[in-house]
């Protein structure tokens, strides 16, 4: 059983924490992933103590020190996960104390692990968006780049799972890179909203040892403060708000499956089975979940388990993103196959413009093309082959 008092919260307890206690309570085997960024974020607030007086120039020293020891442990892979490290910032904050002694228990002065875990994670988001971003502009591109290469082939365009209307495979390739795009604006959105500090904000009530937020804010390169404490510990609708940033995304995944059909070659059909499967179902179910947890403010910590499903929703967007861009980029196309699946039918819509031109009313001209198609279906042959005498008598 572990002391009360080797916990950051342990003071007013006494006895011991259960173990299985210990087990549901424990975040840091999915929430080391934020080591580095916790390390910014004290790094940054070790720098505004001083500033406040809290630190002398020494300690400041001897304290980013050890924290630049701890970095290049993590970067390493040699840093040691103890049994008693709740989360990353316990984690960092027990080794930091190994390493410089008693010093490192004044750099949680004036912060709460409310403030520490939502900037942790904001700093993560921030460096994550901007590489999905990369990847999704690159995606557009290639897009764009096959369009206009290839923008002469012709194929079937579907609705209703039904051939409908003959298509430049252009068009059907930018009809991705047009909705891509408005995710991409989207994206803009999350990232400008999660570029807000809130570290300073204490556990809800603010921080009252007059740390410098301007330094802590440029320190960490957010673009503004936030302007409530309570707030800013609670706010979790960045992360809700990935829910909805793969909007276009899952598109992708059957686009593979589908091309097959209408004239893939064969060095397409053997990545098939990247896209046998969606991982959307279980991303979206995690993050929407997130939006029923109808916590009562300041009560962040509750929300741990936040940090699988960004940390799944970042990887499987940069998964899904490289992946498809490969395949557009080095997909073959069979141009024969693809204008052998067209038929004449489905240019009865064109025979109904016909009419209009000629001065019928579309109401009417859609009713006589539907006609004309019915005709030829009865005769067994197809609409271009009805004679003259049979477009006479419809």
């Amino acid at each position: 059983l572990l002391s009360q008092g080797d916990k950051l919260w342990g003071g007013r307890f006494s006895g011991s924490t259960d173990p299985v206690m210990e087990i549901l309570n424990a975040s840091i085997a999915y929430d080391q992933r934020l080591s580095e960024v916790d390390i910014q974020g004290s790094m940054a607030y070790a720098k505004a103590l001083e500033k406040a007086g809290i630190l002398s120039k020494p300690e400041l020293e001897k304290m980013l020190s050890g924290l630049e020891k701890i970095s290049e442990e993590w970067s390493k892979g040699v840093f040691v996960v103890k049994q008693s490290d709740e989360d990353i910032h316990t984690a960092n904050e027990r080794r930091l104390k190994e390493l410089i002694g008693d010093v490192a228990g004044k750099l949680h002065t004036g912060r709460s692990r409310n403030d520490q875990v939502v900037t942790d994670l904001k700093l993560f988001m921030k460096n994550s968006l901007s590489v999905i971003s990369t990847h999704l502009l690159q995606l557009i591109k290639t897009l764009v780049e096959r369009a206009a290469i290839e923008i002469d082939v012709i194929f079937p365009g579907y609705t209703h799972l039904q051939k409908a209307q003959p298509v430049r495979w252009s068009q059907f390739l930018l009809s991705h890179a047009v909705a891509l795009t408005r995710d991409s604006e989207r994206l803009g959105e999350v990232k400008r909203r999660i570029n807000v500090l809130p570290l300073g904000s204490g556990a809800l009530a603010g921080n009252p040892l007059e740390i410098d937020r301007e330094l802590l804010r440029s320190e960490l390169d957010f673009a503004s403060i936030s302007l409530n404490s309570m707030d800013a510990i609670s706010e979790r609708d960045f992360v809700a708000d990935t829910a909805v940033l793969p909007l276009h995304f899952p598109a992708q995944t059957p686009l593979v499956c589908r091309m097959p059909r209408q004239g893939l070659g064969h060095s397409v059909l053997q990545l098939t089975p990247v896209s046998s499967r969606s991982p959307w179902g279980a991303v979206l179910a995690e993050l929407l979940g997130l939006l029923g947890f109808g916590l009562p403010l300041s009560t962040p910590v509750l929300t741990q388990e936040d940090k699988e499903a960004v940390f799944d929703v970042v990887d499987t967007l940069n998964a899904v993103l490289q992946v498809a861009t490969g395949v557009i980029s080095t997909l073959q196309i069979n141009k024969e196959n693809m204008e052998k699946a067209l038929s004449p039918e489905m240019l009865s819509t064109d025979l109904a413009l016909y009419l209009v031109r000629k001065g019928m009313p579309f109401r009417q001209a859609h009713i006589a093309s539907g006609k004309a198609v019915h005709l030829a279906e009865s005769k067994g042959i197809t609409i271009n082959n009805l004679t003259l005498e049979d477009l006479k008598s419809i």
